[in-house]
């Protein structure tokens, strides 16, 4: 049996391709099906199946796509009621791929439907557990997701209850193939690691070693992280089915002339400049949000942008269909186009343009010194909880949308995070919403370690000069 996860690491997403006697099954696709059909048409196989684990929430399914293209049958487990043509299997029903088993095992927690499958080779004695959302190498899928409107204490008690039943009892030397890594918002904490064992996740997970369901349930259900408001979307659309995906890229791979692109630039609309964050500060449209290809892009995409925004696009010539196609990943099909000759064109012109301030961080007392910019520290609390400057005001990039109200817009602000990308991301986003002073860390570090309170307390004591001199 042939087994390959193909990992996508801005969506921190594992799809699987199996194989057996020339049949294969692909598990939990993105929406663009060329990868996984390239693959079967190089090993020469026919993929038979196309199995969903359950609803998802992160991202929009290419299961549809894959099925119009090859034929193959969509199988979900039970509970599961897709608006389009799907078998639903019953819970440890077999399913057989060339001279392998496959075995349904109904694992409702993360969602009602949430299903794991269970692979036999009968070439060998191996057995390989692909558990979607239900399992994560470290941690379990999180159950406050979108699933009947079912209270996330009800759906972590079944998530008890099949674990104990389901998964818990299988062979130490099952592998354990996860639908998620490291930086998925689909767990709290998920491990780095791309696979595992079930004796090594019952040695060594938090969750499975819990013996006591009440227990369980507080364990699972505490510290959530803010899910991004696509994902209640997308959950909806993976269940009633969505535009094909070359149907989306062809609407919005649409070079825009400059009067075009202006003309499209009106009240909801949203400019996206996908740049390096250092290219965006040396210069940028007024408005623009900034969220680079470089990272975590549609992640980032999906917490800052309304999924029903229409949106311009800002891209470096020969990145167009990436960002297109990362967008529709997570169901923004509203690209309207993308403007053509990225921002040379709109320099050219010699239109009018905006720049953020970047420092490093040697830079940092400099700056708080003469011109008494407050700090804002966008980093994660795991991170500041390792090292932060005291004094210093911390919002999370995942939570400053939803707390940017709390922030004084007379103030200036030098934004920071570990590397610039997150930064850039703030205080674009800020500028966007009528703050006129902001300036963003280009370290790579911390600019001298833990600063104390009374030293930051010391640099605000300093006389306070004009903040707009600094961005000119």
């Amino acid at each position: 049996m042939y087994v390959k996860q193909l990992y996508t690491n801005c969506l921190a997403h594992a799809a699987y391709y199996i194989e057996s006697d020339k049949e294969a099954v692909v598990i939990d696709p993105l929406r663009n099906p060329e990868p996984y059909l390239e693959l079967a048409k190089e090993r020469g196989a026919k993929i038979k199946y196309i199995l969903e684990t359950h609803f998802h929430a992160d991202f929009v399914s290419g299961h549809i796509d894959l099925a119009n293209a090859t034929g193959a049958a969509i199988v979900f487990g039970p509970n599961a009621m897709p608006e389009y043509k799907a078998y639903i299997a019953s819970d440890h029903e077999v399913l057989r791929v060339g001279n392998s088993e496959i075995e349904v095992l109904h694992t409702p927690g993360h969602t009602i439907e949430s299903t794991c499958f269970l692979f036999s080779d009968k070439n060998s004695d191996s057995r390989y557990l692909f558990t979607g959302d239900t399992l994560f190498v470290g941690d379990v899928g999180r159950p406050d997701l979108l699933s009947g409107n079912l209270p996330k204490e009800t759906l972590a008690a079944m998530m008890y209850d099949f674990l104990q039943s389901q998964i818990k009892t299988l062979p130490d030397e099952t592998i354990v193939y996860p639908g998620h890594g490291a930086g998925s918002a689909c767990g709290k904490n998920i491990g780095s690691s791309s696979f595992s064992t079930i004796g090594g996740e019952r040695s060594t997970n938090y969750a499975l070693l819990i013996e006591d369901k009440d227990q369980f349930i507080k364990a699972v259900t505490a510290d959530l992280p803010i899910a991004p408001g696509y994902f209640f979307k997308d959950a909806v659309l993976n269940k009633k089915g969505t535009e094909l995906y070359h149907s989306v890229l062809k609407m919005s791979l649409t070079p825009l002339s400059l009067s075009k692109f202006n003309s499209l630039r009106r009240p909801g609309t949203v400019v996206l400049d996908t740049r390096d964050p250092l290219a965006f500060a040396a210069g940028f449209i007024e408005g623009a949000l900034n969220i680079g290809l470089n990272g975590d892009f549609a992640v980032w995409a999906g917490l800052f942008i309304s999924p029903e925004a229409p949106i311009l696009l800002i891209v470096d010539p020969g990145k167009e269909k990436e960002a297109i196609e990362r967008l529709a990943r997570i169901g923004f099909d509203n690209v309207l186009g993308y403007l053509n000759g990225g921002m040379d064109t709109w320099f050219t012109q010699k239109y009018k343009y905006e720049h953020i301030l970047t420092v490093s961080g040697a830079d940092m007392s400099k700056l708080a010194i003469n011109f008494n910019y407050d700090l804002l520290d966008v980093r994660n609390r795991l991170e500041v909880s390792r090292d932060h400057i005291s004094g210093s005001t911390h919002i999370p990039l995942n939570e400053l949308k939803g707390r940017i109200a709390g922030l004084d817009k007379n103030n200036s602000w030098l934004i920071y995070c570990a590397g610039g990308y997150r930064s850039m991301i703030a205080a674009s986003f800020l500028l966007a919403n009528g703050f006129r002073f902001v300036a963003a860390w280009k370290a790579v570090s911390m600019p001298s370690g833990k600063r104390s309170r009374k030293s930051l307390k010391q640099l605000k004591k300093r006389t306070r000069h004009d903040a707009n001199s600094a961005n000119d």
